[in-house]
């Protein structure tokens, strides 16, 4: 009976640091990304008619990079995705690739981390595939929007991808998203080679499974540049969320 006792005691005591795991754990990412709406309402340049014409570059950038870069020199570029909330600062450590994964662009430890791409990528988005990476908040932010992709309707109609970099605009169209096994693709597949990114696109056009959306129209080639979004899935490990654009056009 008095092991009836313990075991019941120490069942109780166990629900209740579940509890208190839970709940520190919901509300740690219930505010994650706050900071980076008040870094986005304190860089986003507002376009004026006034300004002087000597002023300008060839095309207006909506980002003040200069105060990004100032304030870490790792942040150079800008990614935006209409239709979801992924309106993020870039970055890429050139000493740690998983420095990002917990901390923000300001350099302080957060489990949201930030948005970023390894030194396996240039900064210049001009390799054959450019791989960033953000997690998958529970309160929808950094890459959680990504999942929204799994929607047939939602995949349809929202299909850019825009990267703000100081001096140009890329502009992406999204033509795949689909659940992949977590290898790394820039370690395990060359990209630089055309025959062996010609054979992953045929792959990723052959995929068939209903959280996949492809569109089969768009005629992605090894000789175009795309971009890949990557996110972790419902906490599975070994599983990666991936959303793939073509580059279409550049504002510079």
């Amino acid at each position: 009976m008095k092991k009836k006792y313990i075991v019941a005691g120490i069942l109780a005591a166990t629900g209740i640091i579940c509890a208190a795991v839970s709940i520190y754990l919901y509300f740690g990412q219930k505010n994650a990304g706050d900071e980076y709406e008040k870094l986005r309402k304190k860089v986003t340049v507002e376009n004026n008619d006034d300004t002087d014409v000597s002023d300008k570059t060839p095309v207006d950038i909506p980002i003040d990079f200069a105060q990004l870069q100032s304030m870490n020199p790792d942040i150079y570029a800008w990614i935006k995705v209409p239709g979801t909330v992924i309106d993020y600062p870039v970055v890429q450590s050139d000493t740690d690739n998983t420095y990002y994964l917990d901390h923000s662009v300001e350099k302080e430890e957060d489990k949201a981390g930030a948005i970023f791409t390894e030194d396996y990528n240039s900064k210049t988005f001009e390799d054959p595939n450019t791989v960033l990476y953000g997690h998958g908040m529970a309160n929808g932010s950094m890459f959680d929007g990504l999942h929204q992709y799994m929607d047939r309707s939602f995949f349809d109609e929202n299909r850019e991808v825009i990267i703000y970099m100081p001096d140009k605009i890329l502009h992406y169209q999204i033509f795949a998203a689909y659940l992949f096994d977590n290898r790394h693709l820039l370690q395990s597949i060359d990209f630089t080679n055309p025959e062996i990114f010609q054979a992953y696109l045929d792959m990723v056009y052959g995929i068939r499974d209903m959280k996949s959306n492809i569109d089969t129209s768009a005629n992605v080639t090894s000789q175009d540049k795309i971009i890949t979004l990557s996110t972790c899935y419902a906490g599975m490990n070994d599983k990666r969320y991936l959303v793939q654009a073509v580059l279409v056009s550049i504002e510079q």
